[in-house]
């Protein structure tokens, strides 16, 4: 008896089976299953980064003991997608390959030259929506444009067709008679080896589909109640934290769209779905702007001069600026591969407007760093801090570091967590150490330029400059009132 043809699920950013549309697709066709992840060896300046690597090994394990509950195996190659996904068809003569769509112009490209060779074969390409919550091809002003605003945007997905239900977990997925060969997810090497800064990391998250799934719920039943207030607080342990989790497609944004809409409204389940559509406007940018990681969107700031600061870039990067609302959250960033959104704020602007370095330098340390670096989310944040042309965010508009502290972490938990040298700082000087009195940071037991550092830039001096830099750049007039 002759086998039966099995078709393929090719795993992305949809490290799930829990509202999975290109597995549920694939089991619907009655055939065995073959599970696929492809590791992609070069993406340009967006090779992945070190924390993210080291998510992908737990995730990919995870899943692999995920499907193998369900009775089948995951396989892993690497090499160029299209060509590794197409041989794999032509060599268990595969007819159908199941893909969620991806937003990253590497993946568009992967999937219309996978398209091509396939259908060059007699086979077929089915992608699926699994990574956004709508279609960003079908979002469009009234005019047929592209918008380039967070609020219309929003309120034009709100109008549109929402996500479908979620679509339940296979209880059983057929595999294949004979499992094609595969790589072994310890030889690609991903997890740091020496020395291995994977600790914090460790400590704070727990990657895969069932600790995405527990996070999602812990969140929903009680945090988001507090969210809207909340979210802003980077000493209390009041944000969702599933950004990682979304990112690798572990938990579906679909799925936590009809969990928040299936509770009586409030503010804060109503700021949550907010910030799911700021995660679809970050997608949604990038599917239609696809230079979006390179290129300012507003073309006058391709020339703004931007300063080289090596010595400020790796002060910033080390946490040893000398700010402490900056420098705890660049600790954070170190020690455990995420960082508050309040302080990722505070510190993209920091370095962006007070030491004028070119917002894509710090776009690519958050790469390389966070667990969650999405190309898209990633991109239009650095150009959101940078005034560079997303949302309406002008570049005028600079954070002052030490009221965003003194405003935001009040009573210094989060400062005094991520940058023990400056515990014993009284309140009043904590979130600018350098107004303090001689006799009140030798009793603190702090000595600036030796214990900690002293600001490695005047924020009043800082701010200046980059408004003197933004006016020779634009020729406008910046408001008196532009910090925050």
């Amino acid at each position: 008896m002759a086998e039966a043809v099995p078709t393929i699920v090719w795993f992305r950013q949809d490290l799930r089976l829990l509202d999975n549309a290109a597995l549920s697709a694939a089991i619907a066709e009655r055939r065995p299953v073959i599970a696929l992840y492809v590791l992609i060896e070069q993406q340009g300046d967006w090779a992945m980064g070190g924390a993210s690597r080291w998510w992908l090994h737990h995730s990919l394990a995870s899943l692999a003991t995920s499907l193998e509950s369900k009775g089948a195996r995951l396989m892993l190659r690497r090499g160029d997608p299209a060509q590794i996904v197409a041989g794999l068809a032509a060599e268990c003569g595969a007819a159908t390959v199941h893909a969620n769509i991806c937003p990253e112009p590497h993946w568009r490209a992967a999937d219309t030259a996978l398209a091509a060779r396939l259908e060059a074969a007699g086979r077929r390409f089915v992608p699926h929506r699994g990574f956004t919550l709508f279609d960003p091809a079908l979002i469009k002003t009234r005019a047929g444009g592209i918008y380039g605003m967070f609020t219309p945007f929003a309120n034009a997905a709100r109008e549109a067709a929402g996500p479908p239900p979620p679509l339940p977990e296979p209880a059983t997925i057929p595999p294949p008679a004979n499992q094609p060969l595969s790589d072994t997810l310890a030889d690609w090497g991903l997890r740091p080896q020496h020395p291995d800064w994977s600790q914090g990391m460790a400590a704070t998250f727990t990657p895969g589909e069932p600790a995405a799934r527990a996070r999602g719920r812990t969140f929903l039943r009680g945090v988001v109640r507090e969210y809207d207030t909340g979210r802003d607080l980077p000493g209390q342990d009041l944000t969702s934290m599933l950004s990682p989790h979304l990112h690798w497609g572990e938990i579906s944004a679909g799925s936590l769209w009809h969990a928040l809409h299936r509770r009586p409204p409030d503010r804060a389940a109503q700021t949550f779905a907010n910030e799911l559509l700021w995660r679809e406007f970050a997608a949604y940018l990038l599917w239609h702007h696809p230079t979006l990681p390179d290129r300012p969107l507003r073309p006058e700031f391709e020339n703004l001069p931007w300063r080289h600061d090596p010595a400020g870039l790796r002060a910033w990067q080390r946490g040893q600026t000398g700010i402490p609302i900056v420098d705890a959250g660049m600790r954070q960033l170190w020690q455990t591969g995420w960082m508050h959104n309040r302080v990722r704020m505070v510190v993209a602007s920091f370095l962006v407007k007070h030491l004028l370095v070119h917002w894509r330098v710090g776009a690519q340390w958050f790469w390389d760093t966070l667990v969650d670096a999405d190309l898209g989310a990633n991109s239009m944040n650095w150009q959101w801090a940078a005034g560079t042309g997303i949302d309406s965010q002008p570049f005028f508009r600079i954070f002052n570091p030490m009221t965003q502290g003194e405003k935001f972490d009040a009573d210094g938990a989060y400062v005094r967590r991520f940058v023990p040298e400056l515990a014993r700082m009284p309140d009043k000087f904590l979130h600018a150490p350098w107004r303090a009195a001689p006799l009140v940071l030798a009793e603190a037991g702090v000595r600036l330029g030796a214990t900690y550092p002293a600001p490695i830039v005047d924020l009043a001096l800082g701010r200046a400059r980059a408004l003197a830099v933004w006016q020779q750049t634009v020729r406008g007039t910046a408001p008196a009132s532009a910090g925050a």
